[in-house]
């Protein structure tokens, strides 16, 4: 409490005593360089003085000013007085007038015109205005007349220590890594203050902390906050709450303060291991559980969070590693146990694992704290299910051959049911997988049999598919595939490949290749095909015509002799017998049609029929075709000429007593339908009187008489 009224003692008397070593300044001589001096008179009496100032030496100057200084934040029962203005040549007679204008004259500083004393009016304040320019002039009180020019001075408003420090930016926030050293910096703040930083202490401030010690220390001129606790652990604290003082006056006693927040975040290390809630585990799982199935999961808890919380699961021991894997699920941070291969009950019914949970990052600092990771055990009973009937094998493949006889056996399927209690099981066909019911099978036993023929030459496989049904639940069922490959036997005889006709010139040589055959066999032997040619026992001797047998299995047919000539024969039947190698073999017989044709030098076949023959030697066939149009043409020139003549000499009108009809059928044609009535004009005939002229149309009976006779004397 004495404290306290003491720093209230000062604060009241400071701007006092301020004020009363100030006011002797505010009127003073300054330096000649900085003089200003009013004079008064008229320019006779001025140059007179100066005339005298010449003569005394040091002879004192009249009033001078540079600057004047008003106390902040002061006020009384009456205005301030700040400074005096005065001349030497005022003598007394209060002939002077003193006139002040500039910032605030006569709103804030008001002046005395006589004497010249200058006082503030107003409270001031330095935060707002540090200093006012002004004007001062002495001119005549009668005439107002100006003395000398008007002369600028200066009022500065001195501060006092009126502002609190501020700190604009708070309240702050910071963060600093958990297990940080002793002296870690945190964060730096700063507060500011509306004092005159020049001028005494107002504006010096000093930093403290009033609250968050011993956890966090600051630099008392720098404001930097750093820690003053090492290894600050975050799962046991993470955040702390920082009060920050900021005071002025240098810190020392009757300064001003301000105060502001600082929230400090401990950030996560991974400075924790991970570890499992429990040691053991128990999980159960039916043994038809399917694969990729999850079975369980397994959670190690890490006292770090985000990342460094992170954990990854491996199965590192146990009987049933190939079995089981696990998995980590980043969402919730556990393990997840799956399935990775089929269980059976009856083979084993429980499994132990021993699984292993290890952070995936690693912070080096800690690590020699021990290994970042905990192990558990996992025990997995395995339940009985019933399941259904297990074949002895996934697939299977049969042969049978495609003279196998009906009900004959083909192959046999197993299957049992792998409960502990087991049931028979019956056996069945998918029959839609067997529509046309080519086989059946034993339904106690397994064992397939052929019901229908089987050809390898129109089907060689069949796919069939086997039920397994367990007596006692028909619910539980399995299926197999059984692939039946129908093996071949040599019950087709060879045939020519094609539809062969072979082509002789008249003028080939002996020993020429006239055609070349292949032969087929639908068997498939095991060896390939090989093929044995012949010709008829009775064709042996054959006068006219060989075969030979070529090493890519094929034949060739050749000429004996030349001098053939189609108009003696033109077709030549060459009957071959062909024999596979099969056993037994079995041969068939086809027969090779040779036709005997023209041929040029060089061996193009040009025609095969016997009437060419007789056609001109030497003539190709277009020129024959030319021959033959060019003679059409005048044939067709001629019988225009003919019938045109003809209708010129008959008379161009008919007589009343011939009937038209007699003259219709005296060309003795046959009727031609529209032909017929284009060969004659109707209205002519029935009106001979009307008509001018008449000119004969193409397609007359008689001009078709005369082709047909031209055609029959062979002349086209």
């Amino acid at each position: 409490m004495p404290e306290r009224l003491a720093e209230t003692l000062v604060d009241l008397w400071t701007p006092l005593i301020i004020l009363w070593i100030t006011l002797p300044s505010c009127v003073y001589t300054a330096p000649m360089n900085q003089a200003h001096v009013l004079t008064t008179g008229s320019p006779l009496e001025l140059s007179r003085q100066s005339e005298d100032m010449r003569i005394l030496s040091r002879s004192k100057r009249g009033w001078v000013w540079n600057q004047m200084f008003v106390l902040e934040e002061f006020s009384g029962p009456e205005p301030i007085l700040v400074g005096r203005l005065h001349t030497d040549l005022d003598p007394g007679s209060k002939k002077i007038k003193y006139i002040l204008s500039g910032d605030g004259a006569g709103t804030i500083f008001q002046i005395n015109d006589i004497t010249g004393d200058i006082h503030a009016i107003k409270r001031l304040d330095r935060e707002e205005k540090a200093e006012y320019t002004l004007t001062a002039q002495a001119v005549d009180f009668e005439t107002n007349k100006p003395l000398e020019p008007p002369s600028e001075f200066i009022i500065k408003v001195q501060d006092i220590n009126d502002n609190a420090p501020e700190f604009l930016n708070g309240p702050y926030h910071a963060t600093v890594p958990e297990m940080s050293i002793l002296g870690t910096s945190v964060t730096n703040v700063t507060a500011t203050d509306a004092d005159d930083p020049v001028y005494g202490n107002s504006a010096k401030l000093v930093y403290s902390i009033l609250e968050g010690q011993p956890y966090f220390s600051i630099e008392p001129e720098t404001a930097i906050i750093k820690t003053a606790l090492p290894n600050m652990d975050r799962e046991a604290k993470e955040e702390y709450l920082v009060v920050i003082q900021a005071k002025d006056m240098g810190g020392h006693s009757g300064g001003l303060s301000g105060t502001t927040t600082l929230t400090v975040t401990l950030t996560d290390v991974n400075d924790n291991p991970p570890k499992f809630a429990q040691s053991l585990y128990h999980f159960s799982v039916p043994e038809d559980v399917v694969l990729g199935t999850a079975i369980g999961r397994v959670k190690a808890n890490d006292q770090d969070i985000g990342e460094n919380a992170q954990s990854s699961y491996d199965i590192i021991d146990g009987d049933g590693t190939a079995l089981f894997e696990i998995t980590s699920d980043a969402q919730a941070q556990d393990g997840v146990i799956r399935l990775r291969k089929p269980l059976d009950f009856e083979t084993k019914k429980s499994y132990t694992l021993k699984v292993e949970a290890a952070n995936i990052h690693i912070d080096p600092r800690f690590s020699s704290r021990g290994p970042f990771k905990d192990t558990a055990t996992v025990k997995i009973v395995v339940e009985d299910a019933d399941e259904p009937p297990v074949f002895s094998s996934p697939t299977y493949l049969l042969e049978v051959h495609e003279n196998a006889a009906l009900n004959s056996v083909i192959g046999q399927v197993t299957a049992r049911d792998p409960d502990i209690t087991s049931s028979p099981i019956r056996f069945s066909i998918d029959r839609h997988t067997d529509l046309e019911r080519q086989f059946n099978i034993n339904a106690d036993d397994g064992k397939i049999t052929l019901a229908t023929p089987l050809d390898r030459e129109l089907s060689v496989w069949h796919n069939i598919t086997i039920i397994a049904t367990e007596i006692r639940n028909h619910s539980q069922i399995s299926r197999v595939p059984v692939a039946i490959k129908v093996l071949d036997v040599n019950d087709n005889a060879p045939e020519f490949a094609s539809e062969y006709e072979a082509f002789l010139c008249e003028n080939g040589k002996p020993g020429q290749v006239i055609q070349t055959v292949s032969a087929m066999d639908k068997d498939d032997p095991k060896n390939g095909h090989f093929f044995l040619y012949s010709l008829l026992p009775e064709m042996v001797n054959n006068p006219n015509f060989t075969i030979k047998k070529n090493e890519d299995n094929s034949l060739s047919i050749l000429a004996k002799h030349n001098g053939f000539n189609r108009q003696k024969q033109e077709v030549y039947l060459l009957p071959i017998v062909i024999s596979d190698s099969g056993n037994p073999p079995l041969s068939s017989t086809s027969t090779l049609t040779i036709r005997v044709c023209g041929c040029s030098n060089d061996g193009v076949v040009q025609s095969c029929n016997v009437e060419a023959y007789v056609l001109p030697i030497g003539l190709s066939m277009g020129a024959l075709i030319a021959i033959l149009a060019c003679i059409i043409l005048l044939l067709v020139i001629v019988v225009l000429f003919v019938t045109l003549r003809r209708h010129k000499n008959e008379p161009l009108i008919i007589k009343d007593d011939e009937d038209v009809r007699e003259n219709i059928i005296r060309y003795d044609d046959e009727g031609g339908g529209e032909e017929d009535t284009e060969a004659f004009d109707i209205a002519t005939l029935q009106n001979p009187d009307g008509i001018n002229g008449f000119l004969p149309r193409w397609g007359l009976p008689t001009q078709r008489w005369e082709e047909r006779n031209a055609i029959q004397t062979g002349c086209v």
